[in-house]
């Protein structure tokens, strides 16, 4: 089946692939499936030139089309990924943004191990002990604890 629609169509069965991918791209946005869309459309490019050649079967394409894939996906990866930086670096890791500001003691840090209320969350806080209402700098984050010293 797949060998008679390659036949049919000829070099256009890729052009065909690639537009279809593109359009399934900007359905389900994703960045992804314009990497193998291009490698349809380099395959098709490819097919249009070796068309007549005996050596260019439809095995040889769907091998071609593969190679093509894998590579351009990790050329993409390699390209989106060095250029998408956040303009909010610490937006999922609260316990990280905390770092450097201060807070009064909610619990005394007895054995190591107090709490503190910063905005509305009490943390778990380590440090060396210390009596309720002692002002600390939180200077680590780490999971869930957080590590303080006295101002």
């Amino acid at each position: 089946m797949i060998e008679r629609i390659v036949l049919e169509l000829g070099p256009w069965s890729w052009w065909v692939l690639g537009l279809l991918l593109l359009a399934a791209e900007l359905a389900l946005p994703g960045v992804f499936l314009v990497w193998i869309a291009l490698a349809a459309l380099v395959t098709g490019a490819l097919s249009l030139f070796f068309w007549e050649a005996p050596f260019w079967s439809w095995q040889l394409q769907f091998v071609a089309f593969a190679l093509l894939s894998v590579a351009s996906v990790l050329i993409g990866r390699r390209f989106v990924s060095s250029s998408a930086e956040s303009d909010e670096p610490l937006l999922n890791r609260r316990g990280e943004s905390l770092v450097g500001r201060t807070a009064v003691l909610e619990q005394p840090i007895a054995e190591g191990r107090g709490r503190v209320r910063l905005d509305d969350t009490t943390w778990a806080v380590e440090g060396p002990d210390l009596p309720v209402g002692t002002r600390v700098r939180i200077v680590a984050s780490s999971g869930r604890h957080l590590t303080v010293e006295p101002v």
